[in-house]
C-alpha cells in the first residue's frame, strides 16, 4: 500500500522506449536546434525522443563535439552520437545572407528555436530576439549561454568545469586527502539543458493561454548555483562553506561508502527510523538505541564512531546480497558499480534501460508516459545529412538547393575544417 492508493506499479505499466514509430507527447512540435556541444543538444534530444521534429543547424565546421573522441562511429564521436538521435541535420552558414534568409524560412513553420551563440551575436547578423519576435509572434525563443547578457561577466564563455569551480562545486567535492575535485559528469551543462527543456515546456503551455511566444533563458552560471543544494542553504542558515567530506553527506549519517567482503556499497540512511531499521537488520540492535547514535544529530557529532561499527559489519558480507536485503527490507543500500555493470544488470535489462537501432545504443528516454511514448525513430544523423530533404520539404527546389550549396550559404556532406 502507498499513500493509500494500492500498488501503482500494478495500476501504470511504465514501457521502454520503443524503435518503432509512436506518437510521443511532443508530436508536431518543430524545433529549429542552432545549439552544439552539451546543453542545447541534450535538451533538443530530449523533446525529439517523444516525438518533436527536431532540425539540427549546424555551421560549416559542424559540431564540435563530433571531433571529441575516440571512440568514434564513422568519424563521428560517441561524445556526439550520445546526445544527438532523432534529429535531422542541416548546415548552414549563418554569417552569410543567404544561410540566415534559409533560417527565417524554416523559422515561419518552427514553434520552437533554441540556440546557444554568444550573446548579441544574432542580433550582430539582425536576427536577435526583438526582430524575430516581430516577425514570429508566436515562437518560443530559447537562448542557453555561459553567464547571460548583462552583469560583469555578462557575454562571458561558459565552460562545465569552470562553471563547476566558480559556484561552489569543486570546493565542496572530494575528501580532505584528495583535496577539491571536479564532479566526474558534466552535471553543469546536463542540468542546464534539463532546465532549458523545462522552460521551453513552460512557454509553450503559457501560449496555450496568451497565443505568444516568448524569450526565455537559461545559464550555466545560475543553474550551477541553483544545483548546490544542501550547500547553499546551509550557507544560508549558518553561514559557513561546506567542507570536504568525501563521500559522505553533511547532513545526514551513515551516507557513505563501506567496503564488504567483496565490493563497495553506499548505504544513504535519511530519518532515525530508517537506522533503527537498519540496525536491527543488520543484527545490531543495539546500535539503533545507543545514545551516541539515537538521533541524527547525535550520529553527526559521533561520525567516526558509527563508521568504524558498521564497518565491521558490512565486512563479513558479500555486497550483492546484502544489498539485495537490505533493499528487499526498504532500506537504502547499493552496490558501487561500474557502468558496464550498471547498464547490463538484471533490472536494467528487464526495464528496458538501453535501446538498440542498426548501429546505435544508447541509454532510453527516463521519462516513461502512460499513453505517449518516446521512442527511437532516427539514429544521430550524419554532417548536414538532411540538407536536401529539409530544405525540399520548406519548398525549395533543386535548382535553388544547389545554389544555396554552391554559394555556401547551405552545406553538402563535408565539413569544412
Amino acid at each position: 500500500m502507498l499513500n493509500g492508493v494500492g500498488d501503482i506499479s500494478k495500476s501504470i505499466t511504465s514501457e521502454p522506449m520503443t524503435t518503432e514509430p509512436a506518437i510521443g507527447a511532443m508530436t508536431g512540435l518543430r524545433v529549429i536546434d542552432l545549439t552544439r556541444v552539451l546543453g542545447g543538444p541534450y535538451c533538443t534530444q530530449i523533446l525529439a525522443d517523444h516525438g518533436a521534429d527536431v532540425i539540427k543547424v549546424e555551421p560549416p565546421a559542424g559540431d564540435e563535439v563530433r571531433d571529441w573522441g575516440p571512440p568514434f562511429h564513422e568519424e563521428d564521436a560517441a561524445y556526439f552520437v550520445g546526445i544527438n538521435r532523432n534529429k535531422r541535420s542541416i548546415g548552414l552558414d549563418l554569417a552569410s545572407e543567404g544561410g540566415r534568409a534559409v533560417l527565417l524560412k524554416l523559422l515561419e513553420g518552427a514553434d520552437v528555436l533554441i540556440e546557444n551563440f554568444k550573446p548579441g551575436t544574432l542580433d550582430k547578423w539582425g536576427i536577435g530576439n526583438d526582430a524575430l519576435r516581430a516577425k514570429f509572434p508566436k515562437l518560443v525563443h530559447c537562448r542557453i549561454s555561459g553567464f547571460g547578457a548583462d552583469g560583469p561577466r555578462g557575454g562571458n564563455p561558459g565552460y562545465d568545469a569552470i562553471i563547476q569551480a566558480m559556484t561552489g562545486m569543486i570546493a565542496a567535492t572530494g575528501s580532505r586527502e584528495s583535496g577539491p575535485m571536479r564532479i566526474g559528469v558534466p552535471l553543469v551543462d546536463i542540468t542546464t539543458g534539463l532546465y532549458a527543456a523545462i522552460g521551453i515546456l513552460m512557454a509553450l503551455s503559457e501560449r496555450q493561454r496568451s497565443g505568444l511566444g516568448q524569450f526565455l533563458e537559461t545559464t550555466l552560471y545560475e543553474t550551477g548555483l541553483a544545483i548546490m543544494h544542501p550547500h547553499a542553504a546551509n550557507y544560508f542558515m549558518h553561514g559557513k562553506p561546506p567542507g570536504l567530506t568525501g563521500n559522505e553527506h553533511p547532513n545526514l549519517v551513515p551516507y557513505a561508502i563501506f567496503a564488504t567482503r567483496t565490493d563497495n556499497i553506499f548505504i544513504g540512511v535519511g530519518n532515525d527510523g530508517t537506522f533503527r531499521k537498519l540496525a536491527k537488520e543488520i543484527g545490531k540492535p543495539e546500535l539503533g538505541t545507543d545514545p551516541r547514535f539515537a538521533r541524527n544529530k547525535d550520529r553527526i557529532a559521533n561520525r567516526e564512531a558509527l563508521r568504524a561499527e558498521l564497518a565491521a559489519v558490512f565486512c563479513e558480507h558479500e555486497a550483492e546480497p546484502l544489498c539485495n536485503r537490505l533493499l528487499a527490507a526498504g532500506l537504502p543500500a547499493g552496490p558501487v558499480q561500474k557502468i558496464d555493470q550498471a547498464l547490463t544488470n538484471a533490472h536494467s535489462v528487464h526495464r528496458g534501460d538501453v535501446i538498440e537501432k542498426d548501429w546505435y545504443k544508447g541509454v532510453a528516454s527516463p521519462i516513461r508516459l502512460e499513453r505517449s511514448k518516446p521512442s527511437l525513430r532516427r539514429t544521430p544523423p550524419k554532417f548536414s545529412q538532411h540538407t536536401h530533404e529539409v530544405l525540399a520539404e520548406f519548398g525549395y527546389s533543386n535548382s535553388e538547393i544547389d545554389a544555396l550549396l554552391a554559394e555556401g550559404a547551405a552545406c553538402g556532406p563535408t565539413r569544412k575544417r
